[in-house]
């Protein structure tokens, strides 16, 4: 039997890269899958596209996290085309790295509203429609250990992602909630070949350093991502999975 039959998820910013191997990946696994996207609908039917031809269950839905009303907008179609809501994965974010002194208000706020606020905005949403119990994954990064400069804002943002899921934790244990959270290290996606990183020194360096002598790729995140929303990890929360083939 599928591990998540039964189950319906919600993927924040699921249009591409990690969202959509986990988008798909859940559906595999027999969830019904809301898709999410910010701006890149025709990236959002894609995936739906996928997960249909496969035989499973999917919709795309519009919505910014990082404004509260999108984001209750965005958990209400869940459960409107579905009935019920199990499982959240908060994967929207956006990165941009910048020395000390290049830091403005812009570049904060950005990042924070998305990175962070989005994290709190959507499990606000989403915590009053789970029923008995339920699973809130999100993904932060292994930078909060790496500390890489010229990052301190994005690493500022997965610092504040990672507090949350230990605070959520505690916060929703009560309620048999889970929050747990997922820390990829270099994952080639659209966004790193966009950002330039891939076929760059600092991918070489990553390569180098990793055990298993490459970088991730977005199936390695979406399969942990399944084990987290699955009974199988029913007594698992407030934990960090470190997902980067050893490179810390």
């Amino acid at each position: 039997m599928s591990k998540l039959a039964g189950k319906v998820a919600v993927v924040t910013g699921a249009s591409k890269g990690i969202g959509a191997a986990i988008a798909k990946a859940l559906a595999a696994e027999g969830a019904a899958v809301v898709v999410n996207y910010a701006s890149s609908q025709a990236g959002a039917d894609a995936v739906v596209q996928a997960i249909t031809a496969a035989g499973g269950r999917a919709i795309a839905v519009q919505g910014d996290v990082s404004k509260a009303e999108q984001a209750r907008g965005l958990i209400d179609a869940a459960v409107n085309e579905f009935g019920h809501l199990d499982v959240l994965v908060n994967n929207s974010g956006i990165y941009a790295f910048g020395a000390i002194e290049e830091i403005d208000e812009e570049h904060y706020r950005r990042m924070f509203d998305v990175n962070v606020l989005g994290v709190l905005f959507a499990t606000q949403a989403a915590v009053k429609h789970f029923g008995d119990g339920g699973s809130v994954i999100n993904i932060s990064s292994v930078v909060t250990s790496l500390a890489p400069p010229a990052s301190s804002v994005y690493t500022g943002t997965k610092g504040a992602v990672d507090a949350i899921t230990s605070v959520l934790a505690n916060e929703l244990g009560p309620r048999k909630i889970r929050v747990n959270a997922i820390l990829p290290g270099m994952v080639e996606t659209e966004g790193t070949h966009t950002a330039g990183f891939i076929g760059s020194d600092f991918e070489r360096e990553a390569v180098t350093q990793t055990p298993f002598g490459r970088i991730g790729q977005p199936d390695d995140i979406a399969k942990i991502a399944v084990f987290l929303a699955s009974d199988d990890a029913g007594w698992i929360t407030g934990e960090r999975l470190t997902a980067s083939g050893g490179f810390h």
